[in-house]
């Protein structure tokens, strides 16, 4: 299995005032994602003092480090960020991955992925598949030990390795490593 040193992964949101927007205004601040659906008008416009009449509605209009594309509210930000900061930090690119794939379970009528099912279904990163078949065969008995040297050399590893790869889904997750995550 293969480590990768992550950068930094919190989810955040650049939330905006709607009214400004509509009025070629940008006024607007990027926040952490968790909290985006404390943000209130005053905090957007720099003070209670400086918020427009007019000015009722905030709108998520870009984020970082949150697994869908597209504008959102304040509320589907938090609620994408709390999914994400549910798993450990480094495997929060594996999420993401897993999400992106479409291959992911959505919990809920949402789109927002099951951490538990991410958990159960995520094999960790590797060199390959190749290397997580080779390893899974070790760890699963498929030759065992003392099996002749005459057997062994005839097990034909790339089949095998294809047809195991159909009850996975594999993500590229950087130029030397996938991410490998079991179908169920």
């Amino acid at each position: 299995m293969t480590t990768r040193t992550n950068t930094d992964t919190t989810p955040r949101a650049w939330i905006g005032c709607l009214a400004c927007d509509n009025n070629a205004r940008l006024v607007g601040e990027w926040f952490d994602a968790e909290t985006a659906d404390e943000v209130t008008l005053a905090d957007v416009h720099g003070g209670a003092h400086r918020v427009h009449s007019g000015c009722e509605e905030l709108w998520v209009m870009d984020h970082e480090n949150i697994p869908t594309s597209g504008e959102m509210s304040p509320s589907e930000a938090a609620e994408w960020a709390r999914v994400l900061l549910a798993v450990p930090e480094h495997q929060r690119d594996a999420l993401c991955a897993w999400t992106a794939s479409g291959s992911y379970v959505a919990e809920g009528t949402g789109d927002l992925p099951s951490v538990s099912d991410f958990e159960e279904r995520f094999c960790g990163t590797w060199g390959s598949f190749r290397d997580y078949a080779e390893t899974l065969a070790e760890e699963i008995g498929l030759i065992p030990q003392d099996a002749p040297e005459e057997l062994v050399r005839y097990f034909n590893w790339v089949a095998w390795t294809r047809d195991l790869e159909y009850d996975y889904t594999v993500v590229r997750a950087d130029a030397i490593s996938v991410y490998v995550f079991r179908d169920l």
